[in-house]
């Protein structure tokens, strides 16, 4: 997206466009399932001084304005990435962290159906599927095999 997006997308959603905005919008853009420590620092790199808790309000704003999505995936902080509303869910390995967008595999939302609503009317049904990934795999695959064997010196 270019800044005249971002600038449309904060006006689309009543919010002021301000350089803060504009800014994190970019750095979530350019950094997706970025944590806010993250963010904060490349939004402090392409302003200057802005303070963190900035960040954090400009991140909270952009969120409850449907603008960024907060992924949360257990134990880990929470991340944002931009909120495209297209029917997405995440894979993330449990040995590194990495978090991977993965489309809905049933279709339209919300791809699931309880068995008991308790009278909800369901919008979205998140799903974070859990597992390691092929560089983790690979990587424990090659910390457990044997070493190959000393060659030795002949008599």
């Amino acid at each position: 997206m270019s800044t005249t997006a971002h600038t449309s997308a904060l006006r689309g959603a009543g919010l002021r466009v301000t350089a803060p905005r504009l800014a994190t919008l970019a750095a979530v853009e350019a950094n997706p399932h970025a944590d806010a420590e993250t963010i904060a620092r490349s939004v402090r790199e392409s302003l200057g001084t802005v303070s963190r808790q900035a960040v954090y309000d400009v991140l909270n704003a952009l969120s409850d304005a449907d603008l960024l999505r907060r992924v949360s995936v257990g134990g880990r902080s929470m991340q944002y990435e931009l909120h495209r509303h297209d029917n997405h869910h995440h894979l993330v390995c449990r040995e590194c962290g990495r978090l991977e967008d993965i489309p809905c595999a049933v279709g339209e939302a919300p791809c699931l159906t309880p068995h008991d609503a308790h009278g909800f009317d369901i919008e979205i049904a998140d799903v974070v599927y859990r597992g390691v990934c092929s560089e983790c795999r690979a990587a424990a695959s090659a910390a457990s095999s044997p070493a190959a064997p000393a060659s030795t010196p002949a008599p």
